[in-house]
């Protein structure tokens, strides 16, 4: 146990260092947050350094996945051992990368839309996809792309005997952009309107401004999780150590 943990707080002095509240840090550790304080035998609470570094932390965390993922994580971390704390970390940061990669796509997507306006581009059948190597480029469920298909939102071929789906170029780059639109939050009827306004003038602006938000939003969702970093290493390695009481 390091001297530092030894330091023990009071409530209002967590508040102090963390950003929060007094009733949020105590809304926080009901919550799971961080750990239960000790009680001494007058009834206080005692805090440590580490109650800090997980307020802290989840600030970040939940700024990059979200309040109830970033409780959960937190809640988690505190249990693991350090190679699977570090390795759940490394996820979210996989996750927002790939998020990054896919709204990239579907910028470089909606450009060869505008460029089909004046220059009509032949499909090549093998750069078709199925619907399983669709959906798993996407990171989305087969039944997805059906229930897509089914909203008029992307509709591929049908191709042998038994009807087979087959996503040619202008399926996959609209399923890119799709798939973008969801991942902002726009629902289907606004996402339908979306991919309907794309060969229009405004509506390839307000497509472009629509996923310029998302990768902004992702850029930061990154840098919250970047700023949690020491924080969340702190947390990851106290777990191996007792809370003081």
């Amino acid at each position: 146990m390091s001297g530092s943990q030894r330091v023990l707080l009071r409530t209002v002095d967590v508040a102090r260092e963390s950003g929060y509240s007094v009733q949020q840090v105590r809304d926080l550790e009901r919550l799971g947050v961080i750990p239960p304080a000790a009680r001494s035998s007058n009834g206080y609470r005692s805090y440590t350094s580490v109650h800090v570094h997980a307020l802290r932390a989840y600030r970040g965390l939940a700024g990059a996945v979200g309040p109830v993922a970033a409780r959960q994580m937190l809640a988690e971390l505190r249990t693991e051992t350090i190679a699977a704390a570090a390795s759940a970390i490394s996820s979210v940061h996989v996750r927002l990368a790939r998020e990054r990669d896919e709204a990239l796509r579907a910028q470089q997507a909606l450009r060869a839309i505008q460029d089909e306006t004046n220059t009509p581009e032949l499909e090549q059948a093998s750069d078709a996809m199925t619907i399983t190597e669709l959906a798993a480029a996407l990171d989305v469920r087969p039944s997805t792309l059906r229930f897509w298909e089914q909203e008029g939102l992307v509709i591929p071929e049908r191709v042998t005997s038994l009807r087979a789906r087959r996503y040619g170029i202008s399926a996959i780059r609209a399923a890119r952009i799709v798939a973008a639109l969801r991942g902002t939050g726009y629902g289907i009827p606004a996402v339908r309107e979306i991919m309907g306004s794309l060969h229009q003038l405004d509506g390839l602006g307000e497509t472009q401004r629509i996923l310029q938000q998302r990768l902004d939003q992702i850029a930061t969702r990154t840098v919250a999780l970047l700023r949690a970093g020491a924080d969340l290493a702190a947390v990851v390695t106290s777990g191996q150590e007792p809370i003081a009481g």
